[in-house]
């Protein structure tokens, strides 16, 4: 009777992981409905994702405990020893600052929760998906069906919804903004979607562009699909353009180029490819130079112009973020703890906020340059180990799009969304299962 249960468990498991990919991109409407109609629960709505994470405790500890060859290959992976560091130092840097009273403790376990909750995520995916095969054989539909609405409904927004249709919801001063603009301008309404904001959703863009044109580009799709990612890669380019976020646009770009580097085959084909990339850059300079005064490139590229209505600009407040954000990094190299900068500093009552419009200066922030050096080698071991699986579509999607979403967190704090940070780390899990299965060792031969 024990095994069946085991099993169940372990498949509880793989369909709260699932549950948790497929619902993310709706996570922030979703929150906002369910607040506005449960007597303004807005905040605990939002707690639903944290819920279900922890439910997947229950499954990832039995695998750990039932299947000893799993946990030693798991030991003998070095992404693990690496993630459990970076978890440590968080919290006991968290508790420090805490104690001396240089964080309150709503914004501790805020900061806490948001900084380590995909780490954490990342190796639930890893040991439920080498156990339940299927999470990896229908990754498509995992990322690709919720993105459809998601795109579809950014469409909708750009085309034909009025800009305040989310207000009959509940989005509004209490919750998320209905929706933005650039530079106060109603000439510029940026597109969110189902996303809690335009440069949220650009970053998760990135993800579904890549995956989609890797799709596209493999051999092996009826005429059928072709259509259908066609589509979908058409869509979600037309929905990035209205986000308006430049970040975003960056960082679809460099993706684009590094995923064909990776599927390009032949010597000739990654000539045509070299020479495409750097005729587009010279053209892009070329016409941003040319056309610099012409107003719409002014508020696409700049967020501002000569008309702007903002009482100060964009550009200037991010720049002096960033430089503050270094200063921090520079005198406190053991960092102030978790909760003291990026969004969780916004409950902080000890020490006010701090917002650098910089992932890499907010951890550097929070948990000092060891914290900063702990996750970049995370992410550049998990990197290395998705470009041994480049020939995979899955693979090379998201080693592309790691390399469009690291560049975006030098422009803002993108691995604090849920939305792109669950799905993004979830997927690798799923995807790097290889990684661990190989991990034999002395003790299993």
């Amino acid at each position: 009777m024990i095994k069946p249960t085991i099993v169940k468990l372990t498949n509880f498991g793989a369909y709260l992981a699932a549950a948790i990919l497929v619902l993310i991109p709706f996570h922030a409407i979703l929150s906002v409905w369910i607040g506005s109609v449960a007597y303004d629960s807005y905040d605990i709505a939002r707690l639903w994702k944290e819920a279900l994470l922890v439910l997947l405790a229950a499954p990832v500890f039995c695998v750990l405990l039932k299947d000893k060859l799993l946990w030693r290959r798991l030991r003998a992976w070095p992404v693990f020893w690496l993630i459990a560091a970076y978890i440590g130092l968080h919290i006991i840097l968290g508790f420090t600052a805490l104690a001396v009273e240089r964080v309150s403790i709503q914004a501790m376990l805020y900061g806490l929760v948001a900084n380590l909750r995909f780490v954490w995520f990342f190796l639930a995916c890893v040991l439920i998906a080498a156990k339940v095969p299927w999470l990896a054989l229908n990754w498509r539909k995992i990322l690709f069906v919720p993105a459809a609405l998601v795109v579809g409904f950014g469409l909708l927004q750009a085309f034909v919804l009025p800009s305040d249709i989310l207000s009959h919801i509940g989005y509004g001063p209490d919750t998320i903004p209905a929706y933005q603009t650039v530079d106060q301008k109603q000439g510029y309404i940026r597109v969110q979607s189902t996303l809690r904001g335009p440069n949220p959703l650009g970053a998760y863009l990135i993800l579904v562009i890549i995956g989609a044109a890797a799709v596209l580009l493999g051999r092996k799709n009826s005429v059928m699909l072709r259509w259908a990612f066609g589509a979908l890669l058409a869509g979600s380019i037309v929905v990035l353009a209205y986000t308006y976020s430049r970040s975003a646009y960056i960082g679809a770009a460099f993706a684009l180029g590094m995923l064909g580097l990776l599927i390009v085959r032949g010597a000739h084909a990654k000539r045509l490819l070299y020479i495409a990339m750097v005729a587009l850059v010279v053209f892009g300079g070329a016409a941003t130079l040319v056309l610099r005064q012409n107003d719409q490139v002014q508020n696409i590229l700049f967020h501002t112009n000569e008309h702007s209505l903002s009482p100060s600009s964009s550009n200037e407040e991010r720049a002096k973020a960033m430089l503050a954000g270094v200063r921090d990094v520079a005198s406190e190299p053991l960092g102030r703890g978790p909760g003291t900068a990026g969004p969780a500093s916004v409950y902080n009552t000890n020490g006010g906020v701090r917002i650098s419009e910089n992932y890499y200066l907010q951890i550097g922030q929070e948990v000092g340059w060891l914290g900063v050096g702990l996750l970049a080698a995370v992410v550049m071991t998990v990197g290395r180990e998705l470009f041994l699986r480049k020939r995979e579509l899955l693979g090379a999607s998201l080693l592309a799009s790691l390399i469009g979403v690291s560049i975006v967190n030098v422009l803002s704090h993108a691995w604090m969304d849920d939305t792109l940070s669950l799905l993004w780390w979830g997927l690798a899990g799923i995807c790097l299962v290889p990684a661990i299965l190989k991990n034999t060792g002395n003790e299993d031969s």
